[in-house]
């Protein structure tokens, strides 16, 4: 299965005057001759480019900083966070910055900014939850023209000429709004609601400026669009689901725009309508006025096969589900889709009628494996529970079989949830706490004195493991609450995959928690948000997108659940603070599992510790990695201030034997890792880009370019 455009051997031509390593295994097309032509790399989103090799061990401490390229002059949402892994084509970078998503052509070489393109300001702009969490671009050639496409807070599709930032002429429909191009914009609204039940019983005008009526919902997006073969999938994004209280909102269907003309081509409903796979799985009529299943993560696709993978959260409402009882498809799914067609070739639902925010927060890795003596063309995808599932991406057969499993149920009157779950039964979890819940194996046991403490606390609550449900309030129990536990990665943190070994590289946190108590509400209507659609009224103010409609559950009055009481500050559980596992995906074997980063001095420094040799519990930065060369490379996030730091008191970027997981050099950089990082070839030099920011205001959101002195690159 040939993925490169070039042969091996005009590769290896290269090697000695640009860094290129000549390719002996296969990967999805997207960082031929040093490029990074999608949001992860590559199509598969390994993000990785194992074939650059310039930088290495030998002379990865050399690297320098070439450049730094500050994000606080975009608008507020880049002081200290940014999220846009850049693509990178013909010498060109192209992230987004900002709250608006402003497109910026950044100088690879340099720096330099080249063009900005920003969105004028909508109703629909202001309105949006997410709208500083743009993850970047998507990048097509059209006819032999490069063209960058963003889908924007407000919902709109634009096609931009990545040599002017222009948008692109003859292409989709006018919007009727001001200071809008005439060309080059598709408004996803009108399509996405056309043969929407409430949208057609809706007696109102449609608003453009203002988007879908608050009293129908919102839509957003977070994560790009991803082009397959000539055809620009749009992700759906909406109202975080821990925010929701309203049953009722608009469905997150995907769609497929053709790249050269701006045409809608297809529309694939995540919530069945009568007659479609799936629409059994909502009962009581539940998929008439159900919402959201958000595309929050990006995509990845295989253009030889013609799929796109995509994955998705819950529908309405985090925490209740009786609303919506069923299983609820397709939510919390792997998606494979017909990119031509948009036609379902197959799925599987990693949880389901999810209550616990357990969207899928990845994209799905592609990468072929040899299993079994036999190659696979394989998807892996990693979970918030820290679950691993591997599957065949042509037919969508696991790998290794996957036993359903019963789970704790509700006791919340009308509620539901699924009787079991899915669990791999390959690889093992991130965390065995994931499967195993928080049983005496787990409390905080440093000495006998915390052991019997810890056991005391314990014994007091009834514990579970991934899938605890509400308790309600009140409840006549006898212990006081459940706790549930997870180890798994969210999307701050993403994993990365080596192509040319088929290691996948996973970080992971362990968190315990117990739910807050729920009291059902009858339907009672809830008005949130401000009043008023002016934008002088939502200006600096709360962002939530305000909403009407009918809300079936709502905390109980107090606040927080009742959770565990820390012992003098130490939770009663041992805690795992930032690990990073490797597992050989041939086999499903874990190779190794390290902590990341150092004890907290909390700990470290805690009265009743003192004297005890604590194990390594990892630091409170998140690991952020990538695969390049023969090299891990990997560094810390600085969210809450606690990056890894040199002696100097500066971040420090690791290479790591990607084997064995080993540090065999370190280098200070001037901003701690955010979210994803990359590397790229130009003009005969390769670069190591870091996303950048950190919790102090004097280290605002950037893109820091490393690269290595002219007299150590070969």
């Amino acid at each position: 299965m040939t993925r490169y455009r070039l042969a091996a051997g005009a590769l290896a031509a290269t090697v000695c005057l640009s860094g290129l390593a000549s390719p002996v295994a296969a990967q999805l097309p997207g960082v031929e001759d040093g490029e990074w032509r999608y949001l992860g790399g590559d199509a598969g989103h390994t993000r990785s480019n194992p074939w650059l090799t310039q930088i290495d061990a030998g002379n990865f401490a050399r690297l320098e900083v070439a450049w730094v390229w500050r994000g606080d002059n975009f608008g507020p949402g880049v002081e200290y966070t940014v999220r846009a892994t850049p693509v990178f084509v013909d010498g060109v970078l192209y992230p987004v910055a900002g709250q608006r998503r402003q497109v910026v052509a950044i100088d690879a070489a340099t720096g330099e900014t080249l063009w900005t393109f920003r969105e004028p300001e909508t109703m629909r702009y202001l309105r949006s939850p997410r709208s500083d969490f743009g993850k970047g671009i998507a990048y097509a050639e059209v006819d032999g023209r490069g063209i960058v496409f963003v889908t924007s807070p407000a919902f709109f599709l634009w096609a931009l000429d990545a040599r002017t930032g222009r948008p692109l002429e003859g292409w989709g429909a006018a919007v009727d709004i001001d200071d809008f191009s005439p060309t080059g914009v598709v408004d996803l609204i009108p399509p996405l609601v056309a043969d929407w039940g409430p949208w057609l019983a809706w007696d109102g005008p449609y608003d453009v400026d203002h988007g879908i009526p608050r009293q129908l919902g919102m839509v957003t997006a977070s994560s790009p669009p991803i082009v397959v073969n000539g055809v620009v999938v749009v992700l759906v994004g909406h109202e975080p689901s821990y925010d929701q209280t309203r049953i009722e909102n608009v469905p997150g269907d995907i769609m497929g725009i053709d790249a050269r003309t701006g045409a809608v081509l297809w529309k694939f409903h995540v919530i069945p309508r009568p007659g479609e796979f799936g629409h059994e799985t909502w009962e009581n009529d539940a998929w008439r006025w159900s919402g959201d299943m958000s595309t929050w993560a990006p995509a990845s696709a295989d253009p030889e096969l013609g799929l796109v993978y995509l994955v998705t959260n819950a529908s309405t409402v985090q925490s209740y589900a009786g609303h919506r009882p069923g299983y609820n498809l397709f939510g919390g799914s792997v998606l494979a889709l017909d990119a031509a067609t948009g036609e379902r070739r197959w799925h599987f639902q990693i949880h389901r009628s999810d209550q616990w925010n357990y969207d899928l927060p990845t994209a799905p890795i592609l990468l072929d494996l040899t299993v079994d003596g036999e190659r696979v063309p394989a998807l892996v995808q990693n979970t918030k529970q820290g679950l691993v599932f591997a599957f065949n991406r042509a037919t969508g057969e696991p790998l290794w079989p996957i036993e359903e499993r019963p789970v704790m149920q509700t006791q919340v009157p009308g509620n539901y949830t699924a009787p079991t779950q899915p669990y791999p039964t390959r690889p093992e979890p991130l965390d065995p706490i994931a499967v195993d819940g928080l049983t005496e194996d787990y409390v905080l046991d440093f000495t006998p004195e915390l052991e019997r403490e810890a056991l005391a606390i314990l014994s007091e609550f009834r514990a579970g493991g991934l899938y605890v449900p509400q308790l309600p309030y009140p409840h006549g129990n006898d212990y006081r609450n459940v706790i549930g536990c997870m180890g798994g990665l969210n999307i701050y943190h993403p994993p990365v995959a080596d192509p040319t070994s088929g290691i996948l590289y996973a970080p992971h946190n362990r968190v315990c928690s117990a739910p807050r108590f729920l009291v059902p509400t009858n339907g009672v209507d809830v008005e949130r948000g401000l009043p008023g659609r002016s934008a002088e009224a939502w200006r600096g103010r709360e962002r939530h997108t305000p909403t009407t409609g009918t809300t079936v559950a709502a905390w109980a009055p107090g606040g927080p659940a009742e959770f565990p009481a820390t012992i003098d500050g130490l939770p009663f559980y041992r805690p795992l603070f930032q690990a990073l596992a490797a597992y050989d995906m041939n086999t499903g074997e874990k190779l190794w599992d390290i902590p990341i980063g150092e004890t907290p001095e909390r700990f470290r420094n805690h009265p009743r510790l003192a004297g005890v040799d604590l194990p390594n519990l990892g630091g409170s930065g998140r690991s952020i990695q990538m695969v390049m060369g023969d090299l891990l490379v990997q560094t810390t996030e600085d969210l809450r201030g606690e990056a890894e730091l040199s002696r100097n008191g500066l971040p420090l970027l690791r290479a790591r034997d990607k084997r064995t997981g080993e540090i065999v050099a370190s280098v200070e950089v001037p901003i701690p890792g955010q979210y994803g990082m990359m590397t790229y070839l130009h003009e005969g030099v390769q670069y190591v880009l870091m996303q950048a920011g950190s919790a102090r205001r004097d280290q605002p959101g950037a893109l820091v370019a490393l690269r290595l002195p002219e007299d150590a690159i070969r």
